[in-house]
């Protein structure tokens, strides 16, 4: 039989449910993270500057390249700024991600770079410059270059690790007979997210916040494969940067944050992981690990007699359950397709409703916890409560777009913390393209 409330008791005894989540605490933890890791003391959050500050005002006509490497892809666009704040991409070109096709040489790799840059760049002329959103972990300079840390399992490219990023394109195109404009800026997702949402959530007033951005601060949020937020800081005691009217962009490795109230079910989870103990609050919310998560608690389920069925041993044999698959059964659960759906006879009702009350309860604890990150960044803004001038937070990421119940669920979590205490005056908007976009406002 269907028993909610039994289930709800599962949940909280294996400190998996949501409502065993304190959001005032968990509030309180990020700021206090969030404050060390911007003074350089040991914190969860890496809190790392981007050497970006926060670009408003487009030159019209100014033409741009922007490039986005991540994952199995490589994309270039030559993007115009247009004299009502907005851009235009003038052409576009798409390619593999240099090493994703066997190994390459650091020299390979960056003259696959320039070649995937050269023909917008002989169409352009003349550029303003070059915005590189580089989606793997990297080291941001003073001068706006990177320094690649590592590659993704799917880059083989070891020679490239430890090299800056932007002088290495710089030497390939002047190998290819171009030169290089004098910015070439690197950045990563997390920071492109954000100025993205500069360009693309509209100004709802003319008005200028505390940080001297018109229609108020903007943050950027993925919620996708992983989990990141960014904003614009005054105060970075770490690196000596204090400045009233020209904050800089912080990237503050939220994923990284360690929540005191995960439960027995996410300890095994995470112990099971490539890197435990390090991202825990990610592997509590991501597209990379929500499937495999909530195959753990099912798999609990069974053993404790909570979820009966009759192939309930074919799931418990399952080595894991992929996020993309389980999200398609969520959307269609009497549809009977797929590996999940195929595991519930005609007259298993009740198994099917258990499978389904569970995993919503992983999917909305999630949206909590990550809800939670962008509320302590409101809250250490200081800003949203000036009704002319909202926050404005710019939203990438295919989880929270496309998993089922989540964006339903961060928004309503967001909406009850941030109006706890008087009214917040806020907008959440996804943002498109936003690598590319992000890039393009960088350099210019």
């Amino acid at each position: 039989m269907f028993n909610p409330a039994e289930l709800d008791d599962f949940a909280r005894y294996y400190g998996f449910h949501y409502d065993i989540c304190d959001s005032r605490i968990l509030i309180r933890d990020l700021l206090t993270e969030m404050d060390r890791g911007l003074r350089g003391l040991t914190s969860d959050l890496a809190m790392i500057p981007a050497y970006l500050g926060l670009t408003t005002r487009l030159e019209p006509g100014r033409r741009v390249l922007a490039l986005d490497a991540g994952g199995t892809n490589l994309r270039a666009a030559l993007v115009r700024f247009t004299g009502d704040g907005k851009a235009e991409t003038e052409g576009s070109f798409r390619s593999f991600m240099p090493g994703t096709r066997g190994r390459v040489s650091a020299e390979e790799f960056f003259d696959l770079l320039a070649a995937a840059a050269a023909p917008l760049l002989e169409s352009a002329g003349d550029i303003a410059g070059i915005g590189f959103c580089f989606s793997y972990p990297m080291e941001v300079t003073a001068d706006s270059d990177g320094i690649l840390l590592k590659f993704a399992k799917e880059v083989d490219a070891p020679e490239v690790v430890g090299r800056r990023m932007g002088a290495g394109l710089r030497e390939a195109l002047t190998r290819r007979g171009f030169k290089a404009p004098e910015r070439i800026v690197l950045l990563n997702d997390t920071a492109s997210t954000l100025l993205s949402g500069l360009l693309q959530i509209p100004a709802q007033t003319g008005g200028a916040d505390l940080y001297g951005v018109e229609a108020g601060p903007v943050i950027g949020l993925i919620l996708g494969t992983g989990f990141n937020t960014a904003y614009p800081e005054k105060n970075i005691p770490k690196i000596g940067f204090e400045s009233e009217n020209d904050p800089q962009i912080v990237v503050c490795e939220s994923g990284g944050f360690n929540p005191r109230f995960l439960g027995a079910l996410d300890r095994q989870f995470d112990a099971a992981t490539k890197n435990p103990g390090g991202y825990t609050l990610e592997k509590s919310a991501a597209g990379a690990y929500l499937g495999p998560l909530t195959l753990l608690v099912l798999k609990q389920a069974v053993k404790d007699g909570v979820l009966k069925f009759g192939a309930s041993e074919k799931l418990l044999a399952w080595d894991t359950l992929q996020t993309r698959e389980l999200n398609e059964f969520m959307y269609a659960p009497l549809a009977g397709e797929g590996p999940v759906g195929s595991l519930f006879g005609p007259g298993e009702r009740d198994a099917l409703a258990t499978f389904c009350y569970l995993s919503s309860i992983i999917t909305k604890r999630g949206a909590l916890l990550t809800s939670a990150v962008a509320a302590a960044t409101v809250e250490h803004l200081g800003a949203g409560r000036d009704p002319l001038v909202p926050v404005r937070i710019a939203v990438e990421g295919t989880t929270y777009l496309r998993y089922r119940g989540m964006r339903e669920a961060f928004e309503a979590s967001l909406h009850i913390m941030l109006n706890r205490e008087g009214p917040r005056y806020y907008t959440v908007a996804p943002v498109e393209q936003a690598s590319l976009l992000g890039a393009a406002v960088a350099a210019g």
